[in-house]
């Protein structure tokens, strides 16, 4: 049985018309899809809230969100959140994902029961180009107009039901970003809505037809585009000036890394103070021995050490999201072509640059939008030099036990900003170097117009920030604390082995201590004992795990164990040993999932062994002038 409803859109006098099936499977997978900029993560994030999980496709590096709809009933809907693509044309990896699963055609991925096609209601011409594509499929769709409240404020309109009849499917009108008309799409999520028997779609094959189609569909649907925004034109006048918008992306920058350090070091200062408590009351109370040392020394100062740098990390991820989620940073693209088209690159390696600040592995796999190989394998040999936040942890720990706290530049800069600030620009003046040495030799191309959508200013969404920082911080902590537990636990073992008489012997010669001692010639030269090398070589699964291997060798170690992490440091680094530890950290390959990754999206060894090989080189160098220049300068 089929029934015919109307619901009523956010605005007066409009209406979408829907054809509704009778209650289907309890149990089905609808897919969400739309062009990049149209709101669709922001959907999918209110409509599962933190319900979610983050994987791959089988086969590929794409990655793609799953989460069950939060609804009243009990009815187990899954969303499938579908990379941003223009259309399903397999030009790029994440069309042909798109396609391949709205096809049934992926390994292990059911085929969606229905689709949801997310546009945005401001630029509707343009994303209306996608709607055939989805729609030639046969699927039960639902297509919604995004970003209502701007489309009313701006002066837009549509009729939605002449689009709904032009298209031949249910077309909605919400807001995802306030919530407004999203009882549509609950209710299309439980009763899928069929389309059209007779698809018109089919014969649309060509961008010039799709874009002529997408153009007599807007005039025949009553659309009148929204007037342009006048605060973002004046922005932009400001932002993309060609003197005015480095100045300025530069002054972000500043403000970004002080707030880090004036805000976060505080809080982490705090916590540290009550972790350590917090372990002391609780773990104090077990009869003293080697289960006492296992908890206390050995797990939970390990745990510990890297907990305390949460907030900062968090802080980091606040901004970038804000700059992201208001419009900056594609306009920081547009700023930084300049530059990139000098080494041979162009705006679009820009955008997986400047996500490796969150993360290396998402932003190498974000490499996929680039069209020429080899300017994408470039970009993915260079992209581990920006400073991820897997490095901030160490950063930070250096810098607060070595770095005075002064203010510089009349009190607009700290001295321990500015000293971070410069560790981020030395990773990313290497991968601008690496990139330019790349592009003149053995990768080689011709330049690549750049040309991007730019989405306008708009206030970011704090329910979708705080979603965002949760998951962060819990990928973080669960990842990140899962490994190091391990370290942690197997470090501890070794430095109570071998037993003598039933005893733990001295560190020194325990079996961390006899590893640490091999490694110990070939590190010396950069100022680093045999600890500082443990730490180094842990740190190969993932940079954040020396400061847990620092916490556990010099929890378990007698002779620092009453020390804080920042006073043991200070027991076994010079200044310019100090110095160098950052260095080295900023250029070396010290990640597996990393080297996992590049073997995947460039299907060879040859390119990540090529990789880890020249970071090693160019951090053991860096790190040694490092050291040496630093030591002759105290000299002085």
């Amino acid at each position: 049985m089929r029934l015919v409803t109307i619901s009523k859109s956010i605005l007066p006098g409009k209406s979408v018309v829907s054809v509704q099936n009778s209650p289907a499977s309890q149990k089905r997978t609808i897919a969400l899809i739309g062009p990049p900029n149209s709101g669709k993560s922001t959907l999918f994030n209110r409509l599962t809230m933190l319900n979610q999980k983050i994987a791959n496709y089988p086969g590929v590096t794409v990655e793609h969100r799953m989460g069950k709809l939060v609804c009243a009933d009990t009815s187990e809907i899954e969303l499938v959140d579908l990379p941003g693509v223009y259309g399903l044309t397999p030009y790029s990896e994440d069309e042909a994902v798109a396609s391949r699963v709205l096809r049934g055609e992926m390994p292990g991925v059911a085929r969606p029961a229905a689709v949801l096609i997310v546009l945005d209601s401001t630029r509707l011409e343009r994303h209306l180009m996608l709607v055939p594509a989805v729609l030639s499929l046969g699927l039960p769709t639902l297509v919604l107009l995004n970003l209502a409240d701007d489309l009313e404020t701006r002066g837009g309109s549509i009729d939605l039901v002449q689009l709904a009849g032009q298209i031949g499917a249910p077309v909605a009108l919400i807001s995802a970003k306030k919530g407004t008309g999203l009882s549509a799409v609950t209710r299309f999520c439980k009763h899928p809505t069929d389309s059209s028997s007779e698809n018109p779609f089919r014969v649309i094959q060509s961008v010039s037809a799709c874009h002529k189609w997408a153009h007599r569909v807007g005039y025949n649907s009553g659309y009148h585009a929204p007037q342009p925004s006048v605060l973002t034109r004046k922005l932009d006048a400001v932002l993309l000036h060609a003197f005015w918008g480095p100045i300025l992306f530069a002054a972000v920058v500043l403000v970004v890394f002080q707030s880090v350090f004036s805000l976060g070091q505080p809080i982490s200062n705090r916590l540290q103070d009550g972790l350590s408590s917090f372990g002391n009351s609780i773990f104090l109370r077990i009869p003293e021995g080697w289960f006492q040392s296992l908890l206390l020394n050995g797990i939970w100062r390990g745990l510990a050490s890297i907990l305390v740098f949460v907030p900062q990390i968090l802080l980091l991820f606040l901004f970038i999201g804000v700059l992201e989620d208001s419009g900056y940073l594609a306009r920081a693209a547009l700023i930084s072509d300049r530059t990139m088209s000098r080494i041979g690159l162009n705006g679009k390696s820009f955008v997986p640059l400047l996500s490796a600040y969150a993360c290396a592995v998402p932003a190498i796999m974000a490499t996929r939008t680039i069209e020429n190989r080899r300017d994408r394998i470039a970009t993915i040999l260079v992209t581990p030099f920006m400073t991820c936040s897997a490095r901030l942890p160490i950063y930070t720990l250096v810098i607060a036990t070595f770095v005075p706290d002064r203010r510089l530049l009349g009190g607009l800069l700290g001295m321990r900003a500015a000293a971070m600030l410069s560790l981020y620009l030395l990773g990313f003046l290497a991968a601008l170097l690496t990139a330019g040495l790349l592009k003149s030799s053995i990768l080689k191309s011709c330049g690549m117009p750049f040309v991007m959508e730019i989405p306008k200013f708009r206030w970011p969404s704090a329910r979708s920030l705080l979603l965002r920082l949760l998951e962060r911080c819990r990928v973080f902590v669960v990842d990140a604390g899962t490994i190091i537990l391990i370290v942690a636990i197997v470090l501890w073992i070794l430095t109570y082995l071998p037993l003598h008489d039933g005893k733990p012997p001295v560190i020194g010669q325990s079996a961390i201590g006899i590893i640490g001692r091999f490694i110990e010639p070939l590190i010396q030269p950069l100022g680093f004992n045999w600890k500082i090398g443990i730490g180094l070589l842990t740190s190969v699964f993932a940079r954040e795990v020396i400061v847990g291997t620092f916490g556990t060798i010099y929890g378990v170690d007698p002779a620092t164990r009453s020390l804080n992490l920042r006073e043991a440091l200070r027991h076994d680094l010079t200044p310019g040993a100090a110095a160098a530890l950052v260095v080295f950290f900023a250029f070396a390959m010290q990640c597996t999932s990393t080297l996992a990754i590049v073997r995947r999206e460039t299907n060879s060894w040859k390119w990540p062994v090529l990789q880890f090989l020249y970071m090693g080189v160019l951090a053991y160098a860096a790190a040694w002038v490092t050291n040496f220049g630093a030591s002759q300068f105290l000299r002085l």
